[in-house]
């Protein structure tokens, strides 16, 4: 079982910028792949972008241009670069952690991985 600990969240107007940042209890090299999903008040949790042990990475179409996911194994840490952040991204930010293969159709389910406690982002207009 894998510890996650995120942080970074907080409260930013648009346009501007966030790091999330998510740090493993065990070492990273022996997790398959570190995502990234999110959840705002009222709806379900929906994926925002992985990076695999290889960094190969994907990301949901409506943060693609604004958002990079990166790994940094020497720290056990994956983050989340937030720019341009929009009213629309306000949401708990959740860490994802998961070993062993997933085929491509489960990449953007919630209900694999191990989970952080979140950390909320909340973007005003």
């Amino acid at each position: 079982q894998v510890q996650l600990v995120e942080s970074g969240g907080g409260l930013v107007q648009a346009g501007g910028s966030l790091r999330l940042s998510c740090t493993t209890s065990i070492s990273i090299f022996s997790i398959t792949s570190m995502g990234w999903f999110r959840q705002a008040p009222g709806e379900q949790r929906e994926f925002v972008a992985t990076i695999s042990s290889s960094d190969i990475t994907y990301y949901t179409d409506s943060v693609k241009g604004r958002f990079t996911i990166s790994r940094d194994n020497a720290k056990n840490t994956v983050y989340l670069e937030m720019n341009n952040l929009k009213p629309e991204d306000t949401a708990v930010y959740y860490c994802n952690a998961r070993f062993g293969y997933y085929p491509s159709n489960l990449r953007s389910s919630p209900n694999f991985g191990s989970w952080g406690q979140g950390t909320q982002v909340t973007v005003s207009s």
